[in-house]
């Protein structure tokens, strides 16, 4: 990986690699690059403990830093995955979720670390934006009413059937 000037920095509780290397098993475009070790001491881990990891996800480079306990993630921040169609969808939703992850609405989920993503299929996007006021209401409505995005019931509110 080559050096950056900016990337996401993400804190674990002793677990970045193992996260890093899920992510990157998971999603196209990603990787695991440097794996550092803390030259000493430090509150959350010993001299020779991985420190942080650098790695990329769907090509955004991120940094694992494994800070130790005491610090959670929240909505506030995720990662937005557009699919393009309900097998990819599936897959994503699914790999995160049966890895000891956690499902939430509207396309929402968290991973066994805490991180948030939003697996959204493309057709959605287009749907709750739709030029037709009334279509996009109805896509949103459906979406509003699902955990992992459906894409055919989507398509069949945008339709209005």
């Amino acid at each position: 990986m080559r050096p950056v000037k900016n990337r996401i920095c993400l804190w674990y509780d002793g677990d970045a690699e193992e996260a890093a290397r899920f992510y990157a098993s998971l999603f196209p475009d990603s990787a695991v690059g440097a794996v550092h070790r803390a030259p000493a001491d430090y509150p959350a881990g010993k001299e020779g403990d991985v420190l942080t990891v650098e790695f990329s996800v769907m090509g955004i480079p991120c940094l694992g830093l494994n800070g130790g306990p005491g610090v959670s993630h929240n909505w506030a921040f995720s990662f937005q995955v557009a699919t393009q169609d309900q097998a990819e969808t599936d897959r994503y939703w699914h790999a995160i979720i049966d890895h000891g992850g956690q499902a939430s609405e509207c396309g929402w989920c968290q991973d066994k670390w805490g991180i948030s993503w939003q697996i959204a299929p493309q057709v959605l996007t287009e749907a709750i934006t739709d030029p037709d006021p009334e279509a996009a209401r109805r896509a949103f409505e459906a979406m509003m009413q699902m955990g992992k995005i459906d894409i055919a019931t989507i398509e069949a509110a945008r339709r209005s059937e």
